[in-house]
């Protein structure tokens, strides 16, 4: 792989580590992003990228041919009142390129409620939520255009994703971290380093129209992950809040769904072993390293 030009719709932390990885391996970037700001020059670590502002009402119509000429495609932008922007935007650009590689992001909220049961890729879509609604509806928009024009795509469905700078630990050392009590309540995540290691082995091993949740080890209860972070912090566990007392409608949202997200696809077609199997690792790690 020479040169890989590289079209990010969004740049939030899942597509900078992604970027990171990549540059990590010595291999030459060509890289475009997408921005709501004013389009600018800018650089990220030692690389040097052009980033064009685009939202739901407008986009700067330079982009365009960056887009035409770019051969990898990652879409991290949520839909937005319902409908994919990239697609409602640019899927006339897709159909004229010569794309290679295309990820669209989306989430394990489209599974919706599963009563604490596993879930896989074949598993019932059933979104309890908006979000939910809007991503499983996202995820078809962008499987039609992958239909009618033979693109190249793949889906991964991610679990909540933290890193070194943003978890619980940071939430509890902030006073921003509470225990919501809530019986037989499960919920998946995967550490952002995870996912960009994964999202670079799809550049070599990658089979278009195919879903993959991406995930770790071990579903846990919010109340299990707090009560964890608290006792490596040495500190006293957060109040407990009752959950009809939650008045943030997106976090009721997120209690409504329990599930545990299986992985075993995604290791296994990738063949990738988790750096951090499990939020044990992962906030170990950042506690001994980060905090």
């Amino acid at each position: 792989m020479k040169e890989i030009k590289i079209f990010c719709f969004g740049f939030g932390q899942a597509a900078k580590n992604f970027i990171k990885k990549i540059d990590s391996e010595n291999l030459k970037i060509n890289l475009t992003a997408t921005s709501r700001e004013k389009s600018e020059k800018k650089s990220f670590g030692n690389l040097d990228y052009e980033s064009f502002q685009f939202s739901e009402n407008s986009f700067d119509q330079k982009l365009i041919e960056s887009l035409k000429s770019s051969d990898h495609i990652l879409s991290s932008i949520a839909p937005v009142k319902g409908e994919d922007i990239v697609i409602k935007n640019f899927q006339k650009i897709f159909k004229v390129s010569k794309i290679k590689w295309i990820t669209y992001l989306s989430a394990t909220s489209v599974y919706g409620n599963h009563n604490g049961d596993w879930v896989d890729e074949k598993s019932k879509t059933n979104p309890t939520s908006t979000n939910g609604i809007d991503r499983l509806n996202a995820e078809k928009s962008w499987l039609n255009l992958a239909d009618k024009n033979n693109l190249p795509l793949q889906i991964f469905r991610l679990s909540g994703i933290y890193s070194n700078q943003n978890n619980i630990l940071a939430r509890l050392k902030s006073g921003n971290a509470k225990i919501i009590k809530k019986k037989n309540n499960f919920f998946s995540r995967i550490h952002v380093e995870d996912l960009a290691n994964i999202l670079f082995k799809s550049l070599q091993n990658f089979k278009s129209k195919e879903i993959y949740n991406i995930s770790d080890d071990k579903p846990t209860s919010s109340e299990e992950l707090v009560l964890y972070g608290s006792k490596l912090l040495n500190i006293e566990k957060p109040e407990t809040v009752d959950l009809s007392k939650i008045e943030n409608q997106m976090l009721k949202n997120f209690y409504k769904d329990s599930k545990k997200v299986s992985n075993k696809k995604m290791k296994i077609f990738f063949e990738y072993q988790l750096k951090y199997p499990t939020y044990v690792e992962g906030l170990n790690y950042i506690h001994n390293n980060i905090v």
